[in-house]
């Protein structure tokens, strides 16, 4: 990492725990530095593309899939 910067990424606490070891955080570091890409060739930004093509090739909507996510933000937030 050239310059690096803090950012809040919301988990469970078993999760935050975990991040309390110097090493592990350092380690998720350079992880989301690989997954979050800025350009066209960002893997997280392909992987959501993928996962609505297939939920558009297996019949779901957009609506459908919209619902869907709504419903997991939903749970996740309960």
């Amino acid at each position: 990492m050239s310059q690096a910067s803090k950012i809040e990424i919301p988990v469970e606490a078993v999760m935050a725990a975990a991040l309390s070891d110097a090493r592990r955080l350092e380690a998720v570091g350079r992880l989301v530095d690989r997954l979050v890409r800025p350009g066209a060739d960002d893997p997280l930004v392909a992987l959501f593309e993928r996962t609505a093509a297939e939920a558009r090739e297996a019949g779901l909507t957009e609506a459908e899939i919209e619902a869907e996510l709504a419903a997991y933000n939903a749970e996740r937030r309960g």
